[in-house]
């Protein structure tokens, strides 16, 4: 599977390093290139300095033959905005996007994209940690 990741933050830098273990084919995209430095020696995957909202940036990174594009930079503008254009632009099918924003998250996942939000599921196990001390007719 061929796989373009944007933003080599920790999250993206981890998934980069396990999909790349599994056998997958792996670009990341960050336009610090110093954020490289997180996926190691062993990763083998491409790197490739730039914005994941910026076409020509994405046709370097050979999206146009990606199974699956991944935005998880820390801008839920910049993450949904390179979603759509890898979907509507170069119509990559399956595409996910972090949004931090619960609201928007919920807009854009009922917009068809996959979204994952931070806030809403570490919220959700907070919550069911609390849960878990709580006497059963007290639970949140």
């Amino acid at each position: 599977m061929n796989v373009v990741v944007m933003g080599c933050g920790r999250v993206g830098a981890r998934v980069s390093i396990i999909l790349h273990q599994h056998g997958h084919q792996v670009t990341v995209v960050d336009t610090n290139p110093e954020a490289f430095r997180r996926l190691g020696e062993k990763f083998k995957g491409d790197t490739l300095i730039g914005t994941g909202i910026d076409e020509d940036v994405l046709r370097r990174a050979n999206i146009e033959s990606a199974d699956v594009f991944i935005a998880v930079t820390n801008g839920d503008n910049r993450n949904i905005m390179a979603s759509q254009v890898a979907r509507t632009v170069f119509d990559v099918k399956h595409v996910v996007v972090r949004i931090y924003d619960p609201v928007r998250e919920d807009t854009y996942r009922r917009l068809g994209l996959r979204t994952v939000c931070p806030t809403t599921t570490i919220s959700a196990l907070i919550i069911d940690l609390i849960n878990d001390v709580l006497p059963d007719d007290e639970e949140l």
